[in-house]
C-alpha cells in the first residue's frame, strides 16, 4: 500500500486553502458588516417607497450577511486539522455552507416571482426618488463587498457562493435604480417595470446558484471531478512500463482544491522497497496531467479475481 500528498518531488500541493490565503477572513466580516448596514437602510427606503424591487434588495442583502456569516465559519472550520473523529478534517465544511448560501438564494428568488406575480395582478404606487436614492446606495455598498470578495472567487465554491451574493445585490440595486428612472419619467403607467425586473433578476439569480447547488451535490456525492475520465486515466496509467493492469479505481473530490485518487496496481512481483518508483511515478504523472494531489495505492501481483475498473458494489 502506498499513500501520498505528492512531496516526493519537491512538490506541496496537499492542504492548500485558497479561502483562507487568498480571502482574508477580515474581508468576510468587513462586508458583513457593510451588508448589514444596508439591509436596513434598503428595508426603511423599501416601505416608503412602496417598491417591490428595492425590498427584494434588502432581502438578498440580508441574506449576504447570512451567507458571509456562513462562510467565515466555514474557513474557520476548515482551517482545524484532522483528528480521530474527523481524520480529514473539516474542510468540507466550506461546500456545505455554498450549497446551503446557494439553495437560499434559490428560495428566495421563487418567492420574489411569487411576489412580482402578484403585483403584476394589483399594480401598487412606486415612489421613484426614494427608489433610486436608496438603490444607489445599496450599489455602491455591494459594489464594495464584491471587490473584497472577488479575490480567490474563482477557485473556492465557498467563496464563489458569497461573491454570487453580494454580485447579484449590485446587479439587482442597478435593476432597481433603472427601473425608478422609467418610472420616474415614463410615469405611473409603467410600474409594471419594478416587479418586471424582479422576474428577471430573480430567474439569472437560479440560474447562477444551481450551478454551484450541482458543484456542492458532486463533491459531497464523491463524484469524479469535471475534466477528468476515468478509463482515460487508466489507460495512461497502464501505458507506465512496471504497471500491468489498473483495477477498482476510485476519484473524487475532497472540496473543491483537493482531488483523491485510489486503486490496485497490478505489477510484477517484487519487493516493496522497489515498489517506491513506481508509486512515485504514478504519482508525478496524476499530478502533471490531471492535477490529483492525494493519491492512495494498493500494489498487487494477480491477486484480485474481480479487476473491473469499477466495481458496482464497491464500499470505500
Amino acid at each position: 500500500m502506498a499513500h501520498s500528498h505528492h512531496d516526493h518531488a519537491g512538490h506541496s500541493h496537499e492542504g492548500h486553502s485558497h479561502s483562507a490565503k487568498g480571502i482574508p477572513k477580515q474581508r468576510l466580516l468587513q462586508a458583513l458588516g457593510i451588508s448589514l448596514i444596508i439591509t436596513v437602510a434598503q428595508i426603511i427606503g423599501g416601505v416608503i417607497s412602496g417598491s417591490l424591487a428595492l425590498m427584494s434588495d434588502a432581502l438578498h442583502t440580508a441574506t449576504d450577511a447570512v451567507a458571509l456569516l456562513a462562510s467565515f465559519i466555514a474557513v474557520k472550520l476548515g482551517e482545524r486539522p484532522g483528528s480521530e473523529k474527523h481524520t480529514f478534517g473539516l474542510k468540507r465544511a466550506e461546500i456545505v455552507a455554498a450549497a446551503m448560501n446557494a439553495g437560499v438564494l434559490i428560495g428566495i428568488s421563487l418567492w420574489l416571482l411569487y411576489e412580482a406575480t402578484l403585483r403584476f395582478i394589483h399594480p401598487d404606487s412606486v415612489k421613484a426618488g426614494w427608489m433610486i436614492g436608496v438603490a444607489a446606495i445599496g450599489l455602491t455598498a455591494n459594489v464594495i463587498n464584491a471587490l473584497l470578495l472577488q479575490k480567490g472567487a474563482k477557485d473556492n465554491i465557498n467563496m464563489r457562493s458569497a461573491y454570487l451574493h453580494v454580485l447579484s445585490d449590485a446587479v439587482v440595486s442597478v435593476g432597481v435604480i433603472l427601473g425608478g428612472i422609467a418610472i420616474m419619467y415614463l410615469g405611473k403607467g409603467f410600474t409594471w417595470i419594478d416587479p418586471m425586473l424582479t422576474v428577471l433578476i430573480s430567474l439569472w439569480l437560479i440560474k447562477e446558484s444551481w450551478s454551484i447547488v450541482e458543484e456542492s451535490i458532486r463533491i459531497i456525492m464523491m463524484g469524479t471531478p469535471p475534466g477528468i475520465e476515468v478509463k482515460e486515466v487508466a489507460a495512461a496509467l497502464t501505458e507506465l512500463k512496471a504497471v500491468r493492469g489498473v483495477h477498482h479505481l476510485h476519484i473524487w473530490s475532497l472540496n473543491d482544491q483537493t482531488i483523491h485518487f485510489e486503486a490496485h496496481i497490478d505489477i510484477d512481483d517484487r519487493l516493496v522497497s522497489e515498489c517506491s518508483c513506481v508509486a512515485d511515478e504514478i504519482e508525478d504523472l496524476l499530478h502533471d496531467k490531471y492535477e490529483i494531489t492525494h493519491v492512495t495505492l494498493q500494489f498487487e501481483s494477480g491477486r484480485c479475481e474481480d479487476e473491473a475498473l469499477i466495481r458496482s458494489h464497491d464500499t470505500l
